[in-house]
């Protein structure tokens, strides 16, 4: 997959603004839909959303549902890409319980404290943070069962890179299961050199084929890839993109051998 030439500085600046909105002013004005509403027509049941805090749900930015193929198990260990205020994170943590873990990766740090006062006070001490980049997170190989990421991945000039990590961190036989924004066709450099649009997460949507190549050329297996038909963008910016390049959402299942 090509290296995107975004400038770096200015789009990391972007995302770290946009972000720390979603976290402190989840009800503002967006180019995409959060919360409750959205997180159960993404596919999420009402028993787990009851079960995790609703300050994180407030601040819930996916764009689709990926639990099914993850199939996360008791006493598993999961990294989450990208892991906002947490949502993921303490649905991960649901599924794989008190004996399990959940580490959360992002770079936000009002996304990182939010999710972390979340953890100690509704009492989810197999889930902790780590600030950090999803392409480099620090952790240590091959210790991990399962990766996942929404709506995160798309917004990492080098994909590439993203992949690798997640391959390098999993355990043979682990699987990374993501949900992610995707394109039809190839965006335009007006687009893709827009800082905005990358933090709108459109600017950094990867044509679907070469998303699917980049991940197997981590060394990962790809088996499956659905559609998200129920998630959609707000703004009118957002919109004519979609309309125009075929921007939509996409949940992947990979494995690694």
């Amino acid at each position: 997959m090509t290296v995107i030439t975004v400038d770096r500085t200015a789009l990391e600046a972007k995302v770290k603004d946009m972000y720390t909105a979603v976290a402190e002013n989840p009800h503002g004005d967006f180019h995409f839909e959060m919360g409750r509403a959205m997180a159960e027509r993404l596919g999420y049941s009402p028993a787990d959303l009851d079960s995790v805090p609703q300050d994180a749900i407030d601040s819930f930015a996916g764009v689709g549902y990926f639990f099914h193929l993850a199939a996360l198990k008791p006493g598993e260990s999961v990294v989450d890409l990208g892991s906002g205020s947490g949502m993921d994170t303490f649905v991960a943590a649901l599924k794989v319980g008190p004996i399990g873990s959940v580490v959360g990766i992002d770079m936000t740090d009002a996304q990182l404290a939010k999710a972390g006062r979340l953890a100690r006070s509704e009492g989810f001490s197999h889930v902790t943070y780590r600030k950090g980049y999803i392409e480099n997170t620090g952790l240590e190989a091959g210790t991990f069962d399962c990766i996942i990421s929404n709506g995160v991945i798309n917004l990492a000039p080098d994909k590439g890179r993203v992949f690798a990590e997640a391959a390098r961190l999993l355990r043979s036989g682990g699987r990374l299961a993501v949900a992610d924004i995707v394109t039809d066709t190839s965006l335009p450099d007006t687009v893709v050199c827009n800082a905005d649009l990358w933090a709108a997460c459109i600017g950094g949507a990867a044509q679907r084929d070469d998303y699917r190549v980049a991940i197997e050329r981590a060394g990962l297996r790809v088996e499956s890839v659905e559609d998200n038909p129920h998630y959609e963008f707000i703004s009118n910016r957002a919109k004519r993109a979609t309309a125009k390049y075929g921007v939509k959402s996409v949940s992947v299942l990979a494995y690694k051998p």
